[in-house]
């Protein structure tokens, strides 16, 4: 309401201006086109439940045959009976029958393939994550073609880690396609920042005649050209320098340290690939490690991110002081080391023994690195005050991006 409205005693309703039908609504003025859009939004929302005075226009069928595949799977949750085309009182109706809703036969193909038609790429991917995290049409994934057609994303593998415990193996073929899939175009994203920042440290001391954009040293190129700059304050630029890139000579260990409590399926999803990258690179020895009140050691599987991920046993609680008692006894030569603990810092054991080992680990030369998890919108979510501890106790803590890690990593490895 505006500051203009007043209130009456009324138990009626108000309605959104042009939703005919509505309890208490009034007629919508002139039925405008605005009103009508309104109407056509609104019945698309609430799905066949508002049949009854709601119509369907016959544009717009195709598109609410598809959301209901989907959709009125809630309302049969929740257990509505549906009237003429939704939830009233029409008896005799039945239940909504989510798996051929408006009396259309949709083979779980056929439904992505109106999905993928119908809807723009971001829309048709939450509704894939919908129909298998929460409606639980998983037999999308016990067919080979379906799977094929789905679209593979983040959010997808992230709700098929989570639930793999729960699925039949019947689907355990489609489950591995769509891991594989994902982390293909995540590694495909990832590799390039990774050689980037951690394949060879600059030299800017040498000059380097390999001429790509990584190598491009803009102080010497400016340097170079500033007795070329016109009366308007341009510079003609005919001089481009670049640095050279040195190898290392000695081997660096890096000891990944992941929580898999339910929490962290991105995060575990981001730091598989990240290990398996790493592991790719001359002069880094990667240890991988999952925990959470056990420690897995899977550092003979960190070359496959694919076989880390579906080995994961996501859920249970939290021992970070475990893992990081683990990660002490790995170490050879601590002055190049690296322990990098991804985790929400929600630690279910305890702190005080957390803080012991950091520091234990850090007085002896160890380079410790906190990654706290990011929420599916890239929004950090951790316990802040564990995290603030850990610093106060040698540990770098920060939340980045999988992009900006390879990015302080490297920093960290020169």
């Amino acid at each position: 309401m505006t500051d203009t409205d007043t209130d009456t005693d009324t138990d009626t309703d108000t309605a959104p201006a042009g939703l005919p039908g509505y309890p208490g609504a009034t007629a919508a003025p002139a039925g405008t086109a605005s009103d009508q859009e309104a109407a056509r939004r609104w019945r698309l929302v609430l799905g066949r439940y508002a049949g009854e005075r709601l119509d369907v226009s016959p544009g717009d069928q195709r598109l609410e045959s598809t959301l209901g595949y989907l959709y009125d799977r809630e309302y049969t949750a929740r257990g509505h009976a549906a009237g003429r085309g939704g939830g009233g009182s029409g008896g005799g109706a039945g239940t909504l029958d989510g798996s051929a809703p408006h009396g259309v036969n949709f083979s779980a193909l056929g439904w992505l393939g109106e999905a993928r038609s119908l809807f723009p790429r971001e829309t048709f991917e939450r509704m894939q994550v919908e129909a298998v995290g929460r409606y639980g049409l998983t037999q999308l994934l016990g067919d080979r073609e379906t799977v094929e057609a789905m679209e593979p994303s983040r959010e997808l593998a992230t709700a098929l880690l989570q639930l793999r415990g729960t699925l039949d193996p019947s689907v355990a073929d489609g489950v591995r396609r769509v891991i594989e899939r994902v982390v293909e175009d995540v590694v495909r994203r990832l590799r390039p920042r990774f050689l980037t920042a951690v394949g060879g440290r600059v030299d800017r001391s040498r000059r380097s005649m390999h001429r790509v954009a990584r190598n491009f040293d803009w102080k010497r190129t400016l340097r170079a050209n500033l007795g070329r700059v016109d009366g308007d304050g341009r510079m003609l630029v005919q001089e481009i320098r670049f640095n050279a890139r040195q190898k290392r000579a000695l081997t660096w260990d890096v000891i990944v340290l992941v929580d898999q409590s339910g929490s962290m399926a991105s995060s575990l999803l981001y730091s598989a690939v990240c290990a398996g990258i790493l592991s790719g690179l001359p002069g880094i020895d990667v240890r991988l490690v999952l925990f959470d009140t056990s420690v897995v050691d899977m550092s003979h599987l960190a070359h496959d991110p694919v076989s880390v991920l579906l080995t994961a046993q996501l859920g249970g609680g939290t021992d970070i002081a475990g893992a990081v008692r683990f990660a002490e006894g790995q170490v050879r030569d601590p002055s190049r080391t690296v322990v990098a603990l991804v985790s929400d810092f929600y630690e279910g054991g305890s702190v005080s023994e957390l803080l012991a080992a950091v520091r234990r680990l850090r007085s002896s030369g160890v380079t410790l690195l906190g990654l706290a998890a990011l929420d599916e919108t890239a929004e950090p979510v951790y316990d802040q005050g564990t995290a603030r501890h850990l610093a106060e106790a040698g540990m770098d803590v920060a939340a980045l991006t999988p992009e900006r890690f390879a990015e302080w990593l490297g920093e960290v490895l020169t």
